[in-house]
């Protein structure tokens, strides 16, 4: 088991954005965290890899306690992690954006470049590898966040809306990016809204809703959820 949430809360005054919320991820399996807009799934993102102080609760990683210990802390112990709003350094080239990330383990600029190189291939960037960060479409940006989380060496990498913005091939060209990282050995908690990725893509899913867990398993018993349908369908069943 390579991370433990356990009865993670956040609260933001007197509102809890995550309530309560608990799961466990297995060595090199792929979990989805699926909800609503405004569920909280971002929120424990955040929480994980340390951007926002846990309320109450706990986050273990490799049997370590990291709750609430500094993003940079986190990211040096293995955890990597992309944002829903891509942000490449503008200014700088897409090997230099990647060069950044990987400075979290090596100090050494010759290295550095070459995993960068490493890590553009997998990516399938190396080709724009002198374009400037804001020149890329969305869909090389998102391929760019994604470059950039896994220079940082990874053993568990959070996905926030990798996909979001992309057309159905652009999507379609993501996914075995995706799997070959899993098969790399990388362990990834994938935050989507497109449920035929997740299905496909997720050994387990886990449901947020209102910030609370509300189901946890595979593909099929989430698809046939009654509790996860009414959640993301509710009125439109009804009205049926």
């Amino acid at each position: 088991m390579i991370i433990q949430v356990k009865e993670v809360v956040k609260q933001f005054g007197g509102l809890s954005a995550v309530n309560n919320v608990s799961f466990d991820v297995n060595q090199k399996e792929i979990l989805g965290i699926i909800g609503p807009n405004g569920a909280g799934k971002t929120t424990l993102f955040n929480l994980i890899s340390g951007s926002l102080p846990v309320t109450s609760g706990k986050v273990i990683f490799n049997g370590e306690d990291i709750t609430n210990k500094k993003p940079y802390v986190i990211c040096k112990k293995g955890i990597g992690r992309t944002y829903q709003v891509v942000k490449p350094f503008g200014g700088i080239t897409v090997l230099e954006n990647v060069m950044v990330g990987a400075f979290n383990k090596t100090k050494n600029t010759k290295q550095a470049k070459e995993y960068a190189l490493e890590i553009l291939k997998k990516v399938g960037l190396d080709q724009k590898k002198d374009q400037v960060g804001k020149s890329l479409t969305i869909a090389d940006k998102k391929r760019l966040e994604v470059a950039k989380a896994l220079a940082t060496q990874p053993k568990l990498l959070l996905l926030d809306e990798v996909m979001a913005g992309l057309n159905p091939t652009e999507v379609k060209e993501i996914l075995p990016v995706i799997n070959s990282l899993r098969d790399s050995g990388i362990t990834i908690v994938i935050i989507e809204h497109l449920m035929e990725v997740i299905m496909t893509l997720c050994d387990k899913i886990v449901v947020i809703h209102h910030g609370e867990k509300i189901a946890e398993g595979t593909p099929k018993e989430i698809a046939n959820n009654e509790e996860v349908i009414k959640a993301y369908f509710g009125e439109a069943v009804s009205h049926a």
